[in-house]
């Protein structure tokens, strides 16, 4: 039976909002969900391009905590729109208005990036609650139009609205509580869905979560590549030696092919079943993010110690790059690959790697020596996996 003009109108402008279904075959990533991720990328970018700044000018403790901290904000907003529309997406008019409101916020919190790291979080606040508010507006939806759902909507806005209030009481406080005060609101917001979901769990789908998650790393990852490029044209401008420019370039590039190999290889549907709830693998995916990102800085402040322009030391210049490779080894070992896997090279291999890629920090080579050390563990997982996914 033909759908009239009128109603399909309404259809699409209004759907009635639905959980969607846990099993739901071929669910992939919506063209609006790209588009959100697409924007996140500028905040991304001047998160990376402040962190190259402070690290270049050795301002290291500062510049490390200013970027966590920052990314914080980046990824939370992200993380929980991404779960939300596993699970209720209806993609008609009000969704997308929302979307887009989440999007906006996103775009404040990227113009507000360097303000933070000068210590100055106002801009970042506003732009952040922005895309919670708008979070809480799809949770009052859901509330109305799922009543299996309604009690854990109902606490989703509700735990959301107070943590916005705490965002916003805390630009008034003294300087001396900022960084307990960061984290203590931090970890509220991490509580509130363990808390709200605990009666009525919302119906993920874990095919899409996977792949969503994907998609964000592969936006981190290029994040890497584009550093590196600029950076290397930069150099060449202003006449610096090309040769070595481009051999510590081409290490960066098989940093990130291999980055990309090592997080790809295993299913990520198949290690986030095994995640009660999933709250391990999808908070602990802040690690792999954070330090994806940062690869790419490292490369780029490499390439300025390389080229004399900038004011880090040696070591530090080295572990720029060598600890954040470390962290993301380590991270997709415990999130992807698994400690107890039944193939034990691949078991092993990932934190032994994570150490080499430490160790070899002091040397006079850092960055083509991890890069060896990636190539090397992803052709262990090559061989002892004979090209087949290892399940733990």
């Amino acid at each position: 039976m033909s759908v009239a003009p009128a109603n399909r109108r309404y259809r699409l402008w209004y759907r009635p909002m639905t959980a969607r279904n846990r099993d739901e075959e071929h669910r992939a990533a919506t063209p609006l969900e790209l588009l959100f991720d697409l924007c996140f990328v500028v905040a991304v970018g001047q998160a990376a391009a402040e962190l190259h700044h402070a690290l270049s000018e050795n301002h290291v403790g500062h510049g490390v905590l200013s970027f966590l901290l920052v990314f914080f904000a980046i990824w939370w907003g992200w993380v929980n729109f991404t779960w939300f529309a596993s699970a209720f997406d209806t993609d008609d008019g009000p969704y997308r208005l929302l979307t887009f409101v989440q999007i906006g916020g996103a775009l404040v919190v990227a113009a507000g990036v360097g303000k933070a790291f000068s210590d100055d979080f106002t801009v970042i606040v506003i732009g952040y609650v922005l895309m919670r508010l708008a979070m809480v507006a799809q949770w009052l939806r859901a509330a109305r139009s799922v009543p299996e759902c309604r009690s854990t909507a109902l606490r989703y806005a509700l735990g959301v609205t107070i943590v916005q209030a705490g965002w916003i009481a805390r630009l008034a406080v003294p300087e001396s509580w900022f960084l307990p005060s960061f984290l203590v609101l931090a970890a509220a917001e991490m509580l509130v869905p363990v808390w709200a979901e605990r009666r009525t769990p919302t119906n993920w789908h874990r095919h899409h979560i996977a792949e969503r998650y994907g998609l964000f790393t592969l936006i981190v990852l290029g994040e890497t590549i584009f550093g590196a490029t600029n950076a290397v044209r930069e150099a060449i401008d202003t006449g610096h030696d090309v040769l070595n420019l481009v051999f510590l370039a081409l290490a960066g590039l098989v940093l990130v092919f291999g980055m990309w190999w090592l997080y790809f290889d295993q299913p990520g549907h198949q290690r986030l079943a095994q995640f009660k709830y999933g709250y391990a693998w999808g908070y602990g995916h802040y690690l792999i993010f954070t330090s994806a990102a940062a690869v790419g800085v490292g490369i780029e402040v490499a390439l300025d110690h390389e080229t004399h322009t900038g004011h880090a030391p040696e070591l530090v210049a080295a572990f720029a790059t060598t600890v954040p490779v470390a962290v993301f080894l380590v991270s997709v070992w415990l999130l992807h690959v698994g400690p107890r896997n039944e193939c034990r090279p691949i078991a092993i291999g990932f934190p032994l790697a994570a150490v080499l890629a430490l160790a070899v920090s002091f040397t006079p080579v850092p960055v083509y020596l991890t890069a060896l050390v990636v190539a090397a563990l992803v052709a262990t997982v090559v061989i002892a996996s004979h090209g087949e996914p290892v399940s733990d």
